[in-house]
């Protein structure tokens, strides 16, 4: 006999054993094109700020799978999509472009019958379930049953408004979206959605009914927690160089307005379509450093914390780039310092103007900033 001591044994078992993250498809790790802050990409659904992505950041039609077996690989002259996602550096933002071309596009009724563009972000990678469901059929190990298990204290609405797309988001994306809004945000906060979190523009010249290539750009802002309760007490996935986050998208089609509700294609970049609501069946993304093109053989840049201030104690840091051989620090009280990474205490209060010059090879750079150190 189970008694209700052992399920919560069982339970806490499978949480110590259970991995915090677990990404699919681990043979590869696809690309995030990192664009220059200077050419930040305009969304007004035009493909033309994307010409710089190199064509090794496409994915294309040929990496979705049906892992159900309910539906045969798109044939390109049916259904043929490419996608390209996109960042910028000191921005917590991922931009996509989403070309697609279909013989037959779907979207004349107000509802979720229409043809979607599915895109599920886990901006940490922590992986894990993103809907109640979901939750509970991970956790509840199959000897003890769900309906056995489950709280009767805590209803189902309130165990979904506690999880549903709060750590990893989903977005429904119409494509496209005529007559309603561009996208479900499939979870307990529809604000994720709207300015200044996300933005997009759809372009295209078909009916419904017709064939045609459909042009959609847009972008959105990944969350590590994003609560029903709104933006208050959000809190944005930070994204920096070289970061692995969790992301995935389905391309749903639909065919025949007529057909009951029901879709005639659900191809996944992810090998488990259960991907929608389960992060850890996502794809490992990398958010990429700057191509070589677009840098500069050498570039000083810095940062710096306040580790004690009372005593006035600073950290720098190097963030310059390129082959350096020497560095040198003016910390604008007459000291100077040939570390990398220096620490330095000021002997008085104020605010300073900091230089860093840097040396190698390829030339010399500068990075001066002016009273960003201040000290009490």
């Amino acid at each position: 006999m189970i008694t209700y001591k052992k399920i919560i044994i069982i339970i806490l078992t499978s949480l110590v054993c259970y991995p915090a993250a677990a990404l699919e498809r681990r043979d590869v790790t696809f690309k995030i094109f990192q664009f220059p802050a200077n050419m930040i990409p305009r969304i007004d659904g035009k493909a033309d700020d994307w010409a710089v992505v190199p064509n090794e950041y496409v994915i294309g039609t040929d990496q979705l799978v049906d892992d159900e077996g309910k539906w045969e690989k798109p044939d390109p002259n049916n259904l043929d999509v490419r996608v390209r996602v996109g960042w910028v550096k000191g921005i917590n933002r991922l931009y996509f472009l989403y070309e697609a071309y279909d013989n037959y596009w779907d979207f004349s009724l107000p509802g979720l019958h229409n043809d979607t563009f599915e895109v599920v972000v886990d901006g940490d990678a922590s992986g894990g379930p993103l809907i109640d469901k979901g939750h509970r059929e991970m956790w509840i190990p199959e000897e003890v049953g769900a309906a056995a298990a489950k709280d009767e204290r805590i209803s189902d609405e309130e165990a979904n408004w506690a999880i549903h797309s709060v750590h990893a988001q989903n977005y429904h994306i119409f494509t496209p979206a005529e007559g309603k809004d561009w996208t479900l945000a499939w979870g307990v906060q529809p604000w994720i959605k709207e300015l200044p979190l996300a933005n997009a523009v759809c372009n295209y010249d078909f009916k419904p009914g017709e064939a045609g290539k459909l042009v959609l750009e847009f972008w959105i802002t990944p969350f590590d927690y994003a609560g029903p309760e709104g933006p208050a007490r959000a809190v944005e996935s930070v994204l920096w160089e070289n970061k692995i986050i969790g992301l995935c998208w389905a391309v749903i089609d639909y065919d025949d307005v007529s057909s009951g509700g029901k879709n005639n294609g659900f191809w996944n970049l992810s090998r488990n379509h259960k991907m929608y609501g389960n992060a850890s069946h996502l794809c490992a993304f990398q958010l990429m450093p700057l191509e070589e093109k677009f840098r500069k053989p050498i570039e000083a840049q810095w940062s710096f914390k306040v580790l004690d201030m009372d005593r006035r104690l600073v950290a720098f840091k190097d963030l310059s780039y390129g082959n350096i051989t020497s560095w040198k620090w003016d910390f604008g009280d007459g000291t100077t310092s040939t570390e990398q990474h220096p620490l330095h205490q000021y002997k008085k209060a104020g605010s300073y103007v900091v230089v860093l010059d840097i040396e190698g090879p390829d030339g010399k750079s500068r990075r001066s900033k002016v009273w960003d150190v201040t000290v009490k």
